[in-house]
C-alpha cells in the first residue's frame, strides 16, 4: 500500500518506508536516495548505500542536474565519549535542475518526511558546499 501526499497528489512507494526502517533499526543501509517519477506520481528509491559506504558516497550519488531527497544515518562519538546516531533528511535541488522539478520536490517534501518517521535534522542544499560533511557534523553536535 502506497502512502498518498494530499498536497501534490504524489504517492510514496512502500519500498521507501521499508528501506528507511531497515536503515533505522537494522543498520543495513548507510543512506537512501529517493526520486519522484513524474509519470506515475510516485516517490521511489533511487539508490541505497550499503552499511560500509560513507557520506562522500552519498554526495557522489546525487545528480548535478536533477532534484532528489536523501536520508543519511550519521554515526558519531560525542565529547563525553558516547556513541550516537542521527538521521539527516537532505533535500537536494541543484541550481541546474528544472524549475518544475524544484517546485515538485519542494511541495512533496513534507509528505515524504511524514512517512519517514524518526528524522532528526533536515538540510536543504542547492550545491555540494551547502551539504558538506562539516555541515552535517555541526548540526549533529
Amino acid at each position: 500500500m502506497a502512502f498518498k501526499m494530499a498536497t501534490t497528489g504524489m504517492w510514496v512507494a512502500d519500498e521507501c518506508k521499508n528501506s528507511f526502517m531497515e536503515m533505522k533499526w537494522k543498520k543495513v543501509h548507510r543512506y537512501i536516495v529517493f526520486k519522484i517519477d513524474e509519470k506515475s506520481k510516485l516517490v521511489t528509491v533511487d539508490k541505497v548505500g550499503g552499511a560500509g559506504e560513507g557520506y562522500e558516497d552519498l554526495a557522489a550519488s546525487l545528480p548535478d542536474d536533477d532534484c532528489r531527497y536523501a536520508v543519511f544515518d550519521f554515526d558519531f562519538v560525542t565529547v563525553d565519549n558516547c556513541r550516537k546516531s542521527k538521521i539527516f533528511f537532505i533535500a537536494w535541488a541543484p541550481t541546474a535542475s528544472r524549475i518544475r522539478a524544484k517546485m515538485l520536490y519542494a511541495t512533496s517534501k513534507d509528505g515524504l518526511r511524514r512517512v519517514l518517521d524518526g528524522i532528526h535534522y533536515e538540510v536543504q542544499a542547492t550545491d555540494p558546499t551547502e551539504m558538506g560533511f562539516d555541515v552535517i557534523m555541526d548540526r549533529a553536535k
